[in-house]
């Protein structure tokens, strides 16, 4: 037989066998290595598509007060959710919600409506707000427990503890500043899901508990604080003031005691008017005027330049090369002590002090008490203040900056360098957090930086010149029955920076506001309690001057404070 020839029509078999086989080998070689090689890995893959993690927010720390009150709290609320897979009528779905809720029926439709799985309806309600949901049984419709931050007294120190954000997040003041000891440690809730977004009953449900933030501890007294801020927001409207602002130092630990502002807010419905959030008292400054001169005659007391008997002639008005300068009311020349320098807060007088103090010995000192530094206070946005580097001052500027003017301070500095001197001359780094509350109820005391700026022998004398200001000076008005405080008043006009003065081609001007302050510590013999009173552009005429106007604020809060601490009259 002969061999058997190939036709046309066998390789085309042969050919086609041939790519058949290859084919399925491939095939079979896919599927080993699909179900054998990737098979873990396609699996967790599936898995992480049908998988929806939701974050469990932690229950911040509760803020207290120095007696253990709560100032800030956190309560279970309830989070309303859909899952707009599951919801078949989302117009009649959203009627039904939205007199519950309060919004319009088509926003809420148009988020039912949505291509997805999740979206928030409401979010943080409380148990009376949300049972009424609850109780419509609606298909899609979905609750979950979250945190929801109160404050139970309302505006109670609002400015000093701020707020949070819809996520719990702090967002001003204590709350901010204080957020990573607060915040605690978010959980996880971990749930499978259909392609259709339905939670699949027998899947994966993992729920990873959240851990709850520490708690704070501050130095407020809740009802010296309340007391401050009725205080403020009275002579506010008596004044017809901008804002009126009070803060209440420990002398002997500068511990706030109350940290208060006029107008104010209430952190649990903050609404828009953002510059009621701050909280002035660090975050602003003055010119302190007359207050400042404390300082300049204590360094020159402290330097042995001047004693409290010395006699200076004292004209009306004074010429410091380009300007010149004159005292509140007009007089003729005499001869005053420096005690009555001070207690008459006589700008020449303290001028004719610092001749003989000079820049750099001033400077030096305004540095020791604060000025143009931060004070280190654990609150956020406090601000330096102005004080310029002592080789760049003019001629005049010493002259300017010893009665106030040229240096800018806040508040909280301006009462710091009062309560230096009730404190025997020493600085310490003022606070308003006592505290952190470990979770076995430990307490985490913190760091406070100090340093002696005065000798106590000094600050003895300098109580006593203070003493003189309210018992026969300008701050009569600051006198507090039953004990002897001292202190000193100031009026600042405002530098407005945008204001063209007449003449001028630069913009930049003093105009007729007008900052009236008093600052003062108590009692005298044996300092507990320095208060600082700041009343920012007062209208009323009569009452645009610090003896007039902060001067007697401060005598009613220094009296509740010192009964609030149980410190005794002063014997008779």
């Amino acid at each position: 037989m002969g061999r058997k020839r190939w036709r046309p029509q066998h390789l085309r078999l042969f050919f086609v066998g041939a790519f058949f086989i290859a084919a399925w080998g491939v095939i079979a070689v896919k599927l080993v290595f699909v179900q054998g090689v990737q098979a873990q890995t396609l699996e967790d893959q599936a898995l992480d598509q049908r998988l929806r993690t939701i974050t469990l927010e932690a229950d911040r720390g509760t803020i207290y007060d120095r007696d253990g009150r709560e100032l800030a709290l956190t309560i279970e609320a309830t989070t309303v959710y859909a899952n707009p897979h599951e919801i078949t009528e989302p117009g009649l779905t959203a009627a039904a919600l939205s007199g519950l809720l309060g919004r319009p029926v088509g926003e809420i439709q148009a988020e039912l409506e949505g291509d997805t799985s999740f979206v928030y309806v409401a979010r943080k309600l409380l148990r009376h707000e949300a049972d009424p949901i609850r109780e419509l049984d609606l298909d899609g419709i979905h609750f979950v427990a979250e945190p929801k931050r109160v404050y139970p007294s309302g505006n109670l120190a609002a400015q000093v503890l701020g707020f949070v954000g819809t996520d719990n997040g702090g967002l001003e003041g204590i709350e901010h500043f204080y957020e990573d000891v607060l915040a605690g440690r978010p959980g996880q809730l971990i749930f499978e899901r259909s392609g259709r977004g339905r939670v699949i009953p027998q899947g994966e449900y993992e729920v990873r508990e959240a851990v709850r933030g520490q708690d704070l501890a501050l130095t407020i007294d809740g009802e010296l604080q309340f007391f401050a801020q009725q205080e403020a927001m009275t002579a506010r409207e008596e004044t017809g003031a901008k804002a009126v602002h009070i803060v209440v130092l420990d002398v002997t630990t500068f511990e706030v005691l109350a940290m208060a502002s006029a107008p104010t807010f209430d952190p649990n419905h903050i609404g828009r008017d953002s510059d009621l959030f701050r909280n002035r008292v660090v975050t602003d400054t003055f010119e302190p005027g007359s207050t400042q001169k404390l300082i300049t005659v204590a360094a020159a007391i402290e330097e042995g330049i001047v004693t409290p008997e010395r006699i200076f002639e004292v004209p009306d008005n004074i010429q410091v090369f380009d300007r010149e300068y004159f005292d509140f009311s007009e007089h003729e020349t005499q001869d005053m002590a420096v005690a009555d320098i001070v207690a008459q807060s006589s700008n020449v007088g303290t001028i004719l002090i610092w001749q003989e103090l000079g820049d750099e010995l001033l400077y030096r000192y305004l540095q020791g008490f604060g000025l143009g530094t931060y004070s280190g206070i654990d609150f956020p946005g406090e601000v330096p203040g102005v004080l310029q580097p002592e080789e760049k001052w003019c001629d005049s500027c010493g002259a300017s900056t010893s009665i106030g003017y040229r240096v800018a301070v806040t508040p909280l500095q301006m009462t710091s360098v009062f309560a230096t001197v009730g404190n025997d001359g020493v600085w310490m780094q003022p606070r308003v957090v006592d505290a952190i509350i470990e979770p076995g109820g430990e307490s985490a005391s913190l760091n406070q930086q100090t340093h002696q700026v005065l000798s106590a022998e000094t600050a003895g004398i300098m109580r006593q010149l203070l003493t003189g200001v309210v018992e026969s000076g300008t701050g009569q008005l600051a006198q507090v029955p039953g004990y002897s405080v001292g202190g000193k008043t100031g009026t600042t006009e405002k530098f407005e920076p945008d204001l063209l003065c007449p003449g001028a081609t630069v913009p930049g001007c003093y105009g007729d506001d007008v900052v009236a302050s008093f600052i003062g510590i108590g009692p005298s013999d044996s300092p507990r309690l320095a208060i600082g009173v700041f009343v920012d552009s007062p209208s009323v005429d009569k009452k645009r001057t610090g003896g007039v106007t902060a001067a007697p604020v401060f005598s009613r809060v220094m009296r509740f404070a010192l009964h609030q601490l149980g410190v005794p009259p002063d014997a008779r």
